[in-house]
């Protein structure tokens, strides 16, 4: 984004951000944050009669990874809910409509590192990898205890209906990708039976998450936010993805899945097996090989010309030859 582009932003930005923090208010500083496929992120300074705050304005991108990705109008619902039920998410501050022709919203800008190679590799992140497996199971309770009425704008969906979605997804992509075909074949036949459905992260993992050297600081990015089977939830960060080159440890890079799985059936009281978890990691593998060939078409189409978008394309073969060797694996 160009100066020009934030000088514009900032002037349409101030108007919506008088409602909720008063007129004597003044942008010190807006800044494009680097990363996000979907979403922009931009750092805010904002001088108050209080003093400075330092805020995040998160707004839309060029397009979504997933047709059912939440407007940003029903994410900063949801955050709100979230934060009420005592998830560590940032403190959300406001819906501020369309900023030069794109929904956005503003909320605290938090600190702790984000990068997902930084914090499973980083020497001095060791003892935060120690802790965050049970922090994560700990958030992802919280999660899962929100009461449904109090976000009925998400959608409800089950395993079928899950991988109904991702069927249209590739048939979008108008290209043979036979792995994809083959996982999600393997998935309709083995599909379970809806039982319990709770709400969603629907992101959860290493990436989306803000660490500091003592563990998990918050949960950040709720745009895949829904209702499902909350075994969908606890596998997302077993995905080979998010481990960042720490292959060894399933969970996310930072640490083995038994303790994880321990903490989070201890918490809720439910008792999703190492199985079921196998069944949603090859689901959260179709997700993302699907949702990082969709987010390529945008560079190839010359939608929006971006080298990360490219290489997203790129990384879906990664995800192709996981699949193969998991559905080989379980048969």
């Amino acid at each position: 984004m160009t100066t020009d582009g934030a000088s514009t932003i900032s002037v349409e930005l101030r108007e919506r951000l008088v409602p909720i923090f008063g007129a004597d208010i003044a942008i010190e500083r807006l800044a494009l944050l680097a990363g996000g496929a979907s979403k922009e992120a931009w750092a805010l300074d904002l001088r108050t009669p209080q003093g400075k705050r330092e805020l995040l304005v998160r707004r839309a991108g060029g397009g979504v990874i997933h047709q059912e990705t939440l407007t940003l109008e029903d994410e900063h619902r949801l955050l709100e809910v979230a934060s009420a039920a005592g998830v560590r998410v940032p403190q959300p501050y406001g819906y501020l409509g369309e900023i030069v022709g794109r929904p956005a919203f503003v909320s605290e800008r938090v600190s702790g590192e984000t990068i997902g190679r930084r914090i499973v590799q980083r020497p001095e992140l060791a003892g935060a990898r120690e802790v965050l497996p049970a922090q994560m199971a700990e958030e992802l309770a919280k999660i899962h205890a929100i009461p449904a009425e109090r976000v009925p704008f998400l959608g409800g969906i089950g395993a079928r209906d899950v991988l109904g979605r991702l069927t249209k997804e590739v048939d979008r992509l108008e290209d043979a990708h036979p792995p994809i075909e083959l996982g999600l074949a393997w998935a309709r036949q083995r599909a379970p039976e809806p039982s319990e459905t709770v709400v969603l992260h629907g992101d959860l993992r290493v990436g989306n998450l803000a660490v500091t050297a003592t563990g998990l600081g918050h949960v950040l990015d709720w745009e895949f936010g829904h209702r499902g089977d909350p075994a969908e939830d606890v596998a997302w960060p077993l995905v080979r993805a998010w481990r960042f080159g720490v292959d060894q440890l399933r969970l996310g890079g930072v640490g083995d899945v038994e303790p994880y799985l321990e903490r989070y059936n201890a918490l809720t009281g439910r008792h999703i097996t190492l199985a079921s978890l196998e069944y949603w990691e090859i689901v959260g593998n179709l997700k993302w090989a699907i949702g990082a060939l969709t987010q390529s078409r945008r560079h190839l189409s010359g939608q929006q010309r971006s080298v990360e978008l490219a290489v997203l394309g790129r990384l879906a073969a990664e995800m192709e030859f996981e699949l193969l060797h998991l559905v080989e694996r379980a048969g």
